[in-house]
């Protein structure tokens, strides 16, 4: 997943990206909205986590900008203003959700996976296919070697995260924060005999695309 993060305050700035690459995530930094429109024409970005208040051109008239070109990833807007006014100007303009400061890291996260959901695989995507593998949104079907895999729940939900961060090392903590909770009691001994059964019903130990990257989490490759 490739992410932008627009933000002028360099120490807000250094913090959510240190955390967000620690997930695996690849994040680009913009200090203001004139830098946001040059970074779009280069990159291919899944969200752009935007702040409102930006010197040269500010959030908001950045975001009219970006769709009117075209943009069609999700825009999170880190913003001071809670008032209602407010959030229908974003929304008008072309936000897709809102986070208003000061947040903790772990909001973030969750709103940035759930509008991940929303805006690529609910509108743009209805499967993923990585190899041998391919995985139906619509049905929540798995098939992997054109062979139908029975999953339970929870397999299908961890197979979904791997997924989706395709040659991205999700950590062992992110896998059960997203598919359990965060404050569930399940251990990482739980969370690897999950992966185990997931793992001999995709291909098994030789053909499996599931990697465990020892001591820190698995990674989905294709």
């Amino acid at each position: 997943m490739l992410f932008l993060l627009a933000e002028d305050d360099p120490k807000i700035a250094h913090f959510l990206i240190e955390l967000m690459k620690k997930d695996g995530y690849q994040v680009d930094h913009a200090l203001d909205g004139a830098e946001v429109l040059d970074y779009v024409k280069m990159n291919d970005y899944d969200i752009i986590i935007m702040d409102w208040m930006m010197p040269n051109l500010n959030g908001i008239d950045a975001v009219k900008i970006l769709r009117k070109n075209g943009f069609e990833g999700g825009i999170l807007m880190l913003t001071a203003k809670d008032d209602l006014e407010n959030k229908v100007i974003g929304f008008e303009a072309g936000v897709d959700d809102y986070l208003v400061k000061p947040f903790q890291y772990k909001e973030l996260k969750l709103r940035l996976l759930a509008l991940l959901r929303r805006t690529k695989r609910g509108i743009v995507n209805s499967e993923i296919t990585i190899g041998n593998l391919n995985i139906d949104l619509n049905h929540k079907s798995v098939h992997f070697q054109k062979e139908v895999v029975h999953l339970s729940k929870r397999e299908y939900q961890l197979l979904l995260v791997l997924a989706e961060n395709a040659n991205q090392i999700v950590p062992r903590e992110k896998l059960i924060d997203l598919v359990w909770g965060m404050d569930t009691e399940v251990t990482m001994n739980n969370l690897d005999a999950h992966i185990r059964l997931l793992r001999k019903k995709i291909g098994g130990k030789k053909d499996s695309p599931i990697i465990n990257v020892r001591g820190i989490g698995y990674k989905m490759e294709g």
